[in-house]
């Protein structure tokens, strides 16, 4: 069997687009399409329907794909246990984050894997809650950094930095004026949120029914980068934290009140897929995300935008 060649197939499946694989890999997409086509003749069949948006597996596709997913993990994990077997971790790992917390941890994470472990790579994938918990059920990522709102960490989660949650309103808004805004005043105020399905929209319509708090939902928009603009020119909240509200702050000219009375915390949590053992080169990039967790984040000045220190 061709290794590589079943590789890309792998990240068609995922991607769902040859140019992004072709991308991905540093080659062209003729190029890619040429070895998924020689794939198919060899299989006698087709793996991927193409479509005017990119390639979906075929039924054919399905069926093959979790068998060709367990082969390439465990040759990947021969070799890597192979080169382990001298201390040093080796492999690719891969991570799901949300957008809001993927800079600066994962540049910071980048140089610090570059510097010390330079036989480990990193795959890093943005998404959305329900989106990364997909994957990590999946298994088609390692590890992922995502909100929870239990007190208690479970499956073996980690929980790295405890966060508050803002009201966020344009610069000078009245709303947001002081450092903080009791929970009662998003009555009916027209609020941004993210799309569902969603954990954090359905915590926060619980709090809402338990303090007879009305929600108006008045946009969704699963980008954070939309949802701040929209916010940014005035008349639109939304309800962020330290992380999103520090990065929004570079391109939007926003100011932000701490919610009490209730304080609405979220914990900010490593977790692991459950499909095998993680490999050493997961375990020391858990220990790195650990690490750099430890010095911070993002923390409020008391008036306006967050300030990372």
């Amino acid at each position: 069997m061709n290794y590589s060649a079943w590789k890309l197939f792998l990240a068609a499946a995922d991607l769902g687009s040859l140019s992004k694989v072709a991308q991905s890999y540093g080659t062209s997409q003729p190029q890619v399409s040429r070895q998924l086509n020689e794939l198919e003749q060899e299989c006698g069949g087709r793996l991927f329907q193409r479509t005017g948006r990119g390639v979906v597996l075929t039924e054919f596709g399905e069926r093959v794909a979790p068998k060709v997913r367990a082969w390439v993990a465990g040759t990947d994990q021969l070799v890597n246990d192979i080169h382990s077997t001298s201390g040093k971790p080796i492999g690719t790992v891969r991570i799901g984050i949300l957008p809001s917390m993927a800079h600066p941890l994962v540049s910071t994470l980048y140089y610090r894997v570059k510097e010390r472990y330079p036989l480990v790579q990193l795959s890093v994938r943005e998404g959305q809650g329900a989106q990364l918990e997909n994957w990590l059920e999946a298994g088609h990522v390692d590890l992922a950094i995502l909100f929870r709102h239990s007190p208690m960490p479970k499956h073996g989660d980690v929980y790295l930095v405890e966060t508050e949650t803002y009201l966020v309103g344009a610069e000078g808004d009245r709303v947001t004026v002081n450092p903080t805004v009791q929970f009662s005043a998003l009555h009916n105020l027209p609020l941004v949120m993210f799309c569902r399905p969603n954990s954090w929209r359905d915590r926060l319509d619980q709090l809402a029914l338990e303090h007879g708090v009305a929600l108006n939902v008045a946009v969704e928009a699963d980008s954070l980068s939309l949802q701040t603009h929209i916010v940014a020119d005035g008349g639109m909240y939304a309800l962020l934290g330290p992380y999103a509200i520090s990065n929004a702050g570079r391109d939007c000219r926003l100011q932000a009140s701490k919610i009490i009375n209730p304080q609405i915390t979220r914990h900010i949590a490593l977790a692991m897929s459950r499909h095998g053992e993680l490999t050493l080169a997961c375990r020391t990039v858990m220990q790195l995300v650990r690490e750099i967790a430890q010095f911070g984040g993002p923390e409020s000045t008391g008036r306006g935008i967050e300030v990372s220190t």
